[in-house]
């Protein structure tokens, strides 16, 4: 596999040398389990899975993000289509200094970090300013503007240099574990 190299902080599920990853059309990210699972019940579905709890345990919190998630795949797929889908990719880091303050970050906020690794794709690609990533409502039109404005690349609201997340697609290998957390 040629390709680029990327570094991944790794939240899921401890990763293994070698190991080989891959996003497309059928193969789906933890954030698409989430969003599915808060759609349901959103949609007045009873909660099904092991994460009705979890997701009924900050619904607030989780209908948020599944009113941006639905509204930036949406988007993606009619404007954006060669863009790798938030709901079936990694999120990754060009530098490990970029993948070590985000594991710090994560660390800080009470997400569990295992690793950051080093990967190699031959994927389809997209720095995204996570500045840009938005809380959604239950506007859609308002979501779909705010996920038009973080597909476009336009500069964040803040002012503030960009936060980039590398959004990163189809086949992944995992080249090297870089630093594995306690």
């Amino acid at each position: 596999m040629a390709g680029i190299y990327l570094y991944h902080v790794v939240t899921e599920k401890p990763m293994k040398l070698g190991q080989i990853i891959i996003f497309d059309n059928n193969q789906y990210n933890g954030v698409y389990i989430r969003v599915m699972a808060c759609k349901n019940i959103l949609d007045g579905n009873k909660p099904i899975g092991h994460l009705s709890k979890f997701i009924n345990s900050n619904l607030e919190y989780w209908t948020v993000r599944t009113y941006r998630e639905l509204a930036l795949e949406k988007v993606r797929k009619e404007k954006y289509p060669n863009y790798p889908s938030r709901m079936s990719c990694l999120y990754t880091s060009k530098t490990l200094i970029d993948a070590e303050m985000w594991a710090n970050s994560f660390i800080n906020s009470g997400r569990k970090v295992y690793q950051i690794v080093k990967l190699r794709t031959d994927g389809k690609l997209f720095d995204g300013d996570a500045y840009n990533v938005f809380d959604g409502t239950d506007n859609a039109a308002e979501n779909e503007g705010n996920a038009d404005y973080y597909w476009s690349n336009k500069p964040n609201k803040f002012g503030k240099e960009q936060l980039i997340e590398t959004l990163i697609d189809d086949n992944i290998e995992v080249v090297k574990i870089v630093k594995e957390f306690s």
